[in-house]
C-alpha cells in the first residue's frame, strides 16, 4: 500500500494570509487543487493541518481525506512531516508515502501515480522535470523511522540522502510550481489569462 500525506500546518507567513484559500484561476481554492492531484492515485490519503483548522477539517470532509490535526504545527514543517510519517506508520502493509505540498497547485494525477509506482524500487522518489527537482516526493517505508525526530522548519532532507533516489524525469511543469506569496499567484493568475 502506498499512502499520501499532503503538509497544510504551515502558517503562510510570506503570502500574509490563509494561502490554502486562495482562488485559483480555474475557481477552486489552492488547497483543493493541491489535493486533487493526489485523490484516487494513493490508496489512503491524510493532510496534516493545525488542530484547530476548520477550513481544513470541512475540505477533508468534502473531499474523503483523513485529517491529521498536528498540535506541534507552528514549530515548523518537521513536526508536521513527523506526524505525517508516523500516521504512514500506524497502517499496516504501508510500503511508502508519496509527500505532496498544499500550496502546489499545478501537479499532474498522473505524476503522483507514477512517484506511488516507483516507490516499488525501495529508493526515495525525486521527481524532475527537465532536470530540476521537484515535488511531490516518495519515500518509502524503511525512512520513515527517520523522519519521526524531525522538528522544526526542517523537512525531509535532514533525513533522507536525496542523492540516493531514483530520479524520475516527468513531463509536468507543476512538480516546480509552489505558491509562497501573492506576486506567485498574481503570476499564475496571468499566465492563466494569457492562454
Amino acid at each position: 500500500m502506498i499512502v499520501g500525506v499532503v503538509l497544510a500546518a504551515g502558517q503562510a507567513l510570506r503570502f500574509g494570509s490563509d494561502k490554502r484559500q486562495a482562488r485559483l484561476p480555474d475557481g477552486r481554492t489552492l488547497l483543493e487543487a493541491s489535493l486533487a492531484s493526489f485523490i484516487g492515485q494513493v490508496q489512503e490519503l491524510a493532510l496534516v493541518l493545525p488542530a484547530d483548522d476548520l477550513y481544513g477539517l470541512a475540505q477533508c470532509r468534502t473531499l474523503g481525506v483523513r485529517p491529521l490535526a498536528c498540535r506541534l504545527n507552528p514549530a515548523g514543517m518537521g513536526h508536521s512531516l513527523a506526524y505525517g510519517a508516523a500516521w504512514a506508520m500506524s497502517l499496516a502493509g504501508c510500503q511508502g508515502m508519496v509527500l505532496g505540498l498544499a500550496d502546489m497547485p499545478a501537479v499532474q494525477p498522473h505524476t503522483v501515480s507514477q512517484v506511488a509506482a516507483a516507490l516499488c524500487h525501495g529508493k526515495p522518489v525525486l521527481p524532475c522535470h527537465q532536470g530540476a527537482p521537484g515535488h511531490p516526493r516518495g519515500l518509502p517505508a524503511a525512512s520513515f523511522a527517520k523522519l519521526l525526530d524531525l522538528a522544526g522548519d526542517v523537512g525531509a532532507r535532514e533525513a533522507v540522502d536525496w542523492s540516493q533516489a531514483l530520479r524520475l524525469e516527468v513531463d509536468d511543469a507543476g512538480v516546480l510550481l509552489d505558491i509562497d506569496t501573492q506576486e506567485d499567484l498574481k503570476r499564475l493568475h496571468g499566465a492563466a489569462a494569457a492562454d
